[in-house]
């Protein structure tokens, strides 16, 4: 099967195209939002297929996974086809609803012809999709393999872009947490694309130490390296999809600390860490890891049984491959 679709999240992309079906990706000579072609970061095997958009006219697919609203429009402008009509077309939707979560109307609702797909079962609770066909398939994440020393003892985040997210993200809850008197005992690294804001950030807030511990947008197979040497993963995040960086946390074998937000309680199991509302709580369950180093490993083997379970790349990619046979049959 041929599938056009849009480089827009780059992590999720990357599990989809490990399967069996070509890629069509629009590009442009600027290689924008709305042509960025092929990773330049994600390694991305030879079927994914970049094309011009000049091009996509005469460029067969069999059907099209829209992840914005204006792509409709585009997908009718660059090739003549409507999505939904004239060739099946599911919408992916990566994100939790805006600030009005429960009454948000997603930009989907009520149609019928493009089925909304969510990649959490919370996402799908929380949007007002109306009438409008929509099914869940969670994230899957390609195994980076059990790499766990946890021989720092501190805490490791990924977060990006937390300064312009803010709360979003739990950028305060970051400052707050290196700020605390005690923070010297379980010190606390962030890496992630815009880590220069959140650096001067800090700086304002008097943390000026802090920013040797701030980790500005690092390859991703060197930011996999280096996480599993902290003792454990901390996920701040109160308004977020669930994040792939607390799964490959898990995957790599790492003890979790979760805001208990969004789905995290569902992705972390009570074995493999902490999923919390009381950010005391999940201090003190870091304090009892940095103490006792055989207890967060136990932990971080237990998240990662989980996470290979719930997570697989085989689950994902058979759930899509389902849904694209039952769209196209």
């Amino acid at each position: 099967m041929r599938i056009l679709m849009w480089h827009v999240h780059g992590s999720w992309t990357t599990s989809f195209v490990q399967g069996r079906h070509d890629v069509v990706l629009p590009v442009d000579e600027e290689r924008g939002p709305d042509g960025r072609g092929r990773a330049r970061t994600w390694s991305w095997p030879e079927r994914v297929h970049e094309t011009p958009v000049g091009q996509l006219g005469g460029t067969a697919f069999d059907c099209v996974i829209l992840q914005r609203p204006h792509e409709k429009e585009l997908c009718r402008q660059w090739t003549g086809r409507v999505p939904g009509v004239d060739v099946p077309a599911f919408y992916l939707e990566h994100n939790t609803p805006g600030c009005h979560a429960a009454t948000t109307r997603h930009p989907m609702a009520d149609q019928h012809a493009i089925p909304i797909v969510h990649v959490t079962h919370f996402n799908r609770l929380m949007w007002d999709c109306g009438r409008a066909p929509t099914a869940v398939v969670e994230h899957g994440v390609i195994d980076p393999g059990y790499r766990y020393t946890g021989e720092a003892a501190g805490l490791a985040s990924v977060v990006n872009e937390p300064v312009r997210r803010g709360r979003v993200v739990g950028a305060d809850l970051l400052l707050e947490l290196a700020a605390r008197r005690d923070s010297a005992r379980r010190p606390l690294d962030v890496y992630g694309m815009g880590m220069r804001d959140l650096a001067a950030e800090a700086v304002s807030a008097g943390l000026s130490q802090w920013t040797s511990r701030l980790h500005d947008d690092l390859p991703q197979h060197e930011m996999l390296d280096r996480l599993p040497h902290h003792r454990a993963y901390l996920h701040v995040c109160r308004w977020t999809s669930l994040g792939l960086s607390l799964i490959e946390a898990m995957l790599l074998g790492m003890p979790v600390l979760a805001v208990d937000a969004t789905e995290a309680s569902a992705a972390v199991p009570p074995d493999g860490g902490l999923v919390s509302s009381d950010v005391d709580a999940l201090m003190r369950r870091a304090d009892q890891w940095i103490d006792d180093p055989d207890s967060a490993r136990a932990a971080g083997r237990a998240a990662r049984r989980h996470a290979l379970e719930k997570f697989g790349l085989p689950r994902f990619l058979a759930e899509w491959d389902r849904l694209l046979e039952g769209a196209t049959s």
